[in-house]
Formats: C-alpha cells, sequence, structure tokens
C-alpha cells in the first residue's frame, strides 16, 4: 500500500506537524482518518504505511502510540446473516 492510499486525506500527517497535541486529539484524528478509508481497504495494512512513514522517526509523538495501539485492535466481525446468525449455524 503507498502513502497516499494510506493517508488519503493527510490527516495522520498533519497531526505530527501540530506543536503540543494530546493524546485525545490524536484519538479523534485518529478516527477521522479510519472514516475516510475505503471501506474495503486493509485498515492495518494502512496503519503499519503510518507507522513507517511517520512513527519511526517521533516515537514519543502521541499519534505513533495510537498508530501502535491501532495494530492492536481486533480485526471486525465477519457478518453472519439469515439463518446462522440466529440459530448458530455451522
Amino acid at each position: 500500500m503507498r502513502l497516499d492510499e494510506a493517508d488519503p486525506k493527510g490527516l495522520v500527517r498533519e497531526s505530527y506537524r501540530i506543536e503540543g497535541i494530546t493524546l485525545g486529539e490524536c484519538r479523534s484524528i485518529f478516527v477521522d482518518w479510519a472514516l475516510s478509508l475505503p471501506v474495503d481497504a486493509p485498515m492495518k495494512d494502512a496503519v503499519r504505511v503510518l507507522i513507517a512513514e511517520y512513527a519511526l522517526g517521533a516515537p514519543g509523538h502521541p499519534m505513533s502510540q495510537v498508530l501502535e495501539d491501532g495494530l492492536k485492535t481486533p480485526d471486525a466481525p465477519k457478518r453472519r446473516g439469515g439463518r446462522a446468525a440466529r440459530v448458530g449455524g455451522v
């Protein structure tokens, strides 16, 4: 994945440029960033690209912590529809 695909609006890039940004503000930016990704984009791959581009050079930045935490989130559950969802089918 390319950097322009991983951060299409440049939200994460800009967060690293904000002087005195807080952890809470970085979390908010991260949510906005995640919502800006295409639905089918692999989020963890995008986070890895962002870590390689920005976080490795700024390990003490609050956004670096948020990105690392983003890798720890579980994958989204797969949707199960129909009868299998209601009765726990195979």
